[in-house]
């Protein structure tokens, strides 16, 4: 049946309309390869302003900058939404070893969870005790872990080609890690990077004490891939060493902040809306270019994109640049309340948030007549090697918009260096292809032109199409 949808769609879309839609696809590419601006926007945003922790001066300044260029650019409106979000501030620079014996020390890279507490002011020195999962910790129980530190060594797999889906089954162990092993007596947690690489480079990352009590709660830092790798040999040559670590972030009141929007007023169905966005906050150990000031100048690249080439939308097409993605989701759940408080009416959703890199495709979580559609357009996205058209997630920040008539999209970009870089000191903008982005940017715009014309499963029901 599924296959049905897709055949009756093939034949009812006339000769005329592809050609008209590849022509506009055609120069959607054409301007963004030529004339595109998302590059020079993300160079500003990572090198004038850098990274860009919830409540930090930085988001605050890129929360300007972004408003300043959608003002630019002759949109119909553009507006800030207040939120409220968390403010964890790094403070001094971690520092940790691995002592052998008394004296005899290997410093290893670490840094802090986002969220987690400090050590005590002397750092905390401990046995070290290696898990390779939560499942793990359970089995080895309460009598062998008090006072120690738990090392969380549980690698990504590297046998996954869709390298999200190996972040996906390992990143339990950085979330968790730290209310689960203070359950046991744990003084503190250790965790191996996600990272599919042996490099120096540790991986920061949101973790979580769940309802554990402040007074039990233990600091939790993540160890570079290399670090761990020695870690874990020396633990197996003596598996009494001691591991020592120290950091000095804490945990500040919640703090005023926005995220940034505009729109192009649909000509036709101004009360149906279109959204493309980005989550404009990043962590703060590099810029946050691929992550995700790469999707936020894409999404403004999108509105562009559509003026430039004439095309007059007849659905609202709005940005949303959201704020606190990283460590609390605020200006995703803000924008979804005012959205429903509203009653406004969100029919197609697309998010860019897995870097940079090369497009593939999308993947789409929607029904299954929308999905026949979406397979129907694929031979207007081969030209420019798109391919991947993929029923699965589309994105954080666009998540909580979902119902049971909303299209949801991720942008599909090649994943096997984005978690190279992920939330380290080396996502910054000298990793980020110039071509690369804008050939994202024009992806984004395609789609959001399709949609645009010829609606969803749903809005063409409404009107008995």
């Amino acid at each position: 049946m599924k296959y049905l949808g897709l055949l009756l769609i093939l034949l009812v879309w006339p000769a005329w309309s592809q050609t008209d839609d590849r022509e506009q696809i055609n120069a959607i590419y054409s301007k963004s390869l030529t004339e595109g601006r998302a590059y020079n926007w993300l160079n500003y945003l990572s090198n004038q302003i850098g990274g860009r922790l919830s409540g930090s001066v930085q988001a605050e300044q890129a929360i300007e900058y972004a408003k300043l260029k959608m003002d630019s650019l002759g949109l119909d409106r553009v507006w800030l939404q207040p939120v409220m979000v968390p403010k964890w501030v790094r403070g001094a620079p971690e520092f940790a070893f691995i002592e052998s014996k008394p004296g005899i020390t290997n410093n290893v890279p670490i840094c802090a969870l986002g969220g987690s507490i400090s050590t005590p002011a002397g750092g905390i020195k401990a046995n070290v005790v290696e898990v390779g999962s939560l499942e793990e910790l359970e089995k080895i129980g309460l009598g062998k872990l008090e006072g120690k530190i738990v090392f969380f060594n549980g690698p990504m797999d590297p046998t996954n080609i869709d390298t999200s889906e190996s972040y996906s089954a390992a990143v339990g162990q950085r979330y968790s890690g730290a209310e689960e092993a203070a359950k046991y007596g744990a003084v503190g947690v250790i965790v191996r990077s996600m990272n599919l690489r042996l490099d120096d480079y540790p991986h920061t990352g949101a973790m979580s004490y769940g309802e554990t009590t402040l007074d039990n709660r233990i600091p939790a830092a993540a160890i570079s891939t290399n670090g761990a790798e020695l870690l874990s040999a020396t633990l197996q040559l003596n598996p009494e060493i001691k591991f020592y670590f120290k950091q000095n972030c804490r945990q500040l009141q919640d703090v005023q902040s926005y995220n940034v929007i505009g729109e192009i007023k649909g000509s036709t169905y101004p009360e149906e809306i279109i959204l493309v966005g980005g989550h404009l906050d990043s962590w703060d150990l590099g810029d946050g270019s691929h992550d995700d000031g790469a999707g936020c100048v894409q999404s403004m690249e999108v509105l562009r994109l559509l003026k430039l080439t004439g095309y007059k939308p007849k659905r609202t097409i709005r940005a949303v640049l959201f704020m606190n993605e990283e460590n609390g989701l605020k200006g995703a759940s803000a924008y979804a309340e005012s959205a429903l408080s509203k009653k406004e009416n969100h029919v197609f959703a697309l998010e860019s948030d897995s870097g940079g890199f090369t497009p593939r495709g999308f993947s789409f979580d929607c029904p299954e007549t929308d999905y026949a559609k979406v397979v129907s357009w694929k031979p207007l996205f081969e030209p420019y090697q798109i391919h991947l058209f993929e029923k699965g997630s589309s994105g954080a920040d666009i998540e909580p918009l979902k119902n049971d008539h909303i299209v949801l999209a991720g942008l599909y970009p090649d994943s096997q260096r984005y978690f190279d870089h992920h939330h380290t000191e080396i996502d910054t903008f000298e990793h980020v292809n110039r071509r690369e982005l804008e050939l994202g940017a024009a992806t984004m715009a395609s789609l959001v032109y399709l949609f645009d014309k010829y609606g969803t499963s749903s809005t063409n029901t409404e009107r008995g199409k």
